[in-house]
């Protein structure tokens, strides 16, 4: 099957042709975002196949239609980015990579705990400068720490079996609470409790209605003074604004980013000789005690050849009228 990839990189290339062996679909790689300004490019394909920051709204979907595409196939577990209702509406099935390596994004929120809560993104540049001072360096330990997980599916639960093997107290949200995590002793409570008790909040929930900007100014006002906020889920999920406020008072003590509300006109590009206009990313990077990376996470060698395997194998079995599993719907 022709399959057309858009914002695609240069590792989606070698990992998906060395898996492709396997498949012999043809492959056809755009390192331009699919959007409306775009989507009149789509052209002599069946299938295409989309990531993150790709937008696909009910406009372009149509486009897509008429244009001949009828599946559309996410190398991602989040599906966010596009309009599933009229996907089903259009009759354009959507599948989607719903595990990969839950593991390559719990050990990268893991990493931003370690971090942040040691200094050593700091201590780094000190020692590069020949300063060996230990001021403003003291840390404090995972162990013995509350660490609130928001969401416990397989992301949340892989963090959730790390942070018990460090000693922490896990505390998590979930509407479905998980068998697994339950097992391993977390506790689960309600969100608000959850935002007094926790020392460290790490978030692993899915972008929704109810979920967009879950981390506001009503929600860090019920968080200790001093909290440490990781988030490796979706941008959205915080409200970038709040954060900010809420750093600049101290009440926030730590703060880690894989995600970022406006990522997708920053992150996946080399902006190193340009200016950034966003204001409100730029003022994040003034602070000394928070970290970002650029949606970083899961990039893992295990990750990206397991998002090849799934996505190809979503492509043969539509292909083969198969019935696909890992379709999106709401």
């Amino acid at each position: 099957m022709k399959i057309s990839f858009y914002s695609s990189q240069p590792y989606d290339i070698t990992f998906f042709e060395n898996v492709n062996k396997n498949y012999r679909h043809e492959l056809f790689f755009h390192d331009y975002a699919l959007n409306e300004d775009t989507v009149d490019l789509v052209k002599n394909v069946s299938c295409i196949c989309v990531f993150v920051n790709d937008r696909l709204t009910a406009a372009v979907l149509e486009k897509l239609y008429s244009n001949g595409v009828r599946l559309i196939a996410l190398r991602c577990a989040g599906f966010n980015n596009i309009d599933v209702v009229t996907a089903d509406k259009l009759g354009i099935t959507v599948v989607r990579v719903p595990s990969y390596s839950p593991e390559s994004i719990a050990e990268h929120s893991v990493g931003l705990m370690l971090s942040l809560s040691r200094h050593i993104h700091r201590a780094y540049n000190r020692v590069r400068e020949s300063n060996f001072s230990l001021n403003g360096l003291l840390g404090f330990e995972l162990h013995n720490a509350t660490v609130g997980i928001i969401g416990t599916g397989q992301i949340g639960t892989a963090l959730a079996k790390i942070l018990t093997g460090f000693g922490s107290k896990v505390i998590a949200y979930d509407p479905y609470p998980g068998d697994e995590c339950i097992s391993l002793g977390v506790k689960y409570l309600d969100f608000n409790n959850l935002c007094q008790q926790a020392d460290v909040i790490s978030l692993h929930c899915p972008l929704t209605a109810d979920t967009h900007h879950l981390i506001n100014s009503e929600s860090l006002q019920k968080m200790k003074p001093g909290v440490m906020l990781i988030n490796t889920s979706r941008g959205a999920v915080i409200d970038t604004e709040a954060v900010i406020n809420y750093l600049k008072n101290g009440h926030i003590g730590y703060l880690g980013l894989d995600v970022y509300e406006q990522e997708e006109n920053l992150f996946f590009k080399d902006l190193s000789d340009q200016i950034i206009s966003d204001d409100l990313f730029e003022r994040l990077l003034t602070f000394p005690n928070v970290l970002i990376t650029g949606h970083q996470a899961f990039f893992t060698e295990q990750a990206l050849t397991n998002i090849a395997d799934t996505t190809l194998k979503n492509v043969q079995r539509f292909e083969k009228n198969t019935p696909c599993l890992h379709c999106c719907h709401l």
